[in-house]
């Protein structure tokens, strides 16, 4: 059960996340969650760092959606319109077709696909269940959705079980 909760891969920040670790594992399209994943929540600033990070994305080949439950589709938009990316809006992630709908709009499947965000409960879990690449980053900021910071307190007791069980095996069966 747990498995459907870990990622593949972890970064501290979207921007950290090495170009040769997607190459690597094959990945054309990339997932990508708007609110504490690209911008803090509820904001149309999108950080330098961020900017350049999309930048580099672009010369190794590499595309990039934004794949976002936010409602406000407008929102949505500005952001991927600064970026140079497409969008979708109202997703409704963890459900399978939010992700095949980013895949189809960047014509990738599910082995070149990664996903990128910063929760366990949609966007980690999402992916998961879709098979593909995951990648968890740390939010950007405090600030967030109310219902978001109800799936936060969750996900802390989600870890700590996670934490526990994997001590609690016997040694040479740790999970992942």
């Amino acid at each position: 059960m747990f498995d459907l909760f870990k990622p593949t891969f972890q970064a501290d920040s979207l921007d950290s996340i090495p170009m040769d670790v997607l190459k690597r594992n094959g990945i054309r399209g990339l997932i990508i969650d708007l609110d504490n994943t690209m911008t803090p929540w509820n904001d149309l600033e999108v950080g330098p760092k961020v900017v350049e990070w999309f930048e580099k994305l672009k010369v190794a080949g590499i595309q990039a959606c934004v794949v976002s439950n936010n409602k406000r589709k407008q929102r949505v938009a500005v952001v991927a319109e600064r970026l140079g990316i497409p969008f979708v809006f109202r997703a409704t992630k963890p459900r399978r077709r939010a992700f095949q709908a980013g895949m189809n709009v960047l014509g990738t499947g599910i082995s070149d696909t990664a996903v990128i965000g910063d929760q366990l409960f949609t966007d980690i879990l999402g992916g998961n269940r879709m098979e593909m690449y995951t990648i968890l980053v740390l939010p950007i900021n405090d600030r967030e959705f109310i219902g978001t910071r109800l799936l936060r307190r969750m996900e802390r007791v989600l870890v700590w079980l996670m934490k526990r069980y994997e001590t609690s095996e016997p040694h040479g069966t740790k999970v992942r």
